[in-house]
């Protein structure tokens, strides 16, 4: 099975694809879609769009697994990141219906066995489970690997956490 795993932003959006058998886990691709703060919304939603249509046609995942948005305290920046989550949203649905989503604690849990770990021992576990050889960069491009490895840990009840 291969997992797209996606951690929402509008200036960096992280994205990792695994293919996943069994509980073996294997690296095929990660990086991160970025958008310069000085270009106008529209076009950098677009940008988003235009990527991640390119990484649904590039690597035809089976299942779509995203990081659900938890902000406290910025209101303008959660709103940009809930629109270029929108947009990312759009262009997975056209294509596929296997669509997730998990909460920051939901994949802390998941990757390193406590709900309220650091970012770093995120990093270090994600770098594990895939034997890389360095931490993924940048760290949404972590994040993003983490939510895909959430979902393969997760596939024997992951309609618990489908998007309705």
């Amino acid at each position: 099975m291969i997992i797209l795993g996606i951690d929402p932003g509008l200036a960096t959006m992280g994205y990792g694809v695994i293919e996943t058998e069994n509980d073996r886990h294997r690296l095929l691709h990660y990086g991160a879609l970025i958008t310069a703060a000085g270009e106008r919304m529209p076009h950098r939603l677009r940008a988003i769009y235009i990527g991640v249509r390119q990484l649904m046609d590039l690597w035809h995942p089976d299942d779509i697994a995203f990081e659900e948005l938890f902000f406290s305290r910025n209101i303008t920046t959660g709103m940009a990141v809930s629109a270029a989550r929108g947009v990312a949203l759009t262009a997975v649905a056209e294509t596929s219906d296997s669509i997730y989503e998990y909460t920051p604690n939901q994949i802390k849990q998941a990757v390193t066995g406590v709900g309220k770990a650091e970012k770093h021992q995120v990093q270090m576990m994600v770098k594990m489970l895939l034997h890389m050889d360095e931490m993924p960069k940048p760290d949404d491009a972590a994040d993003a690997l983490a939510v895909a490895i959430t979902h393969a840990h997760s596939l024997h009840a992951k309609d618990l956490n489908r998007i309705k």
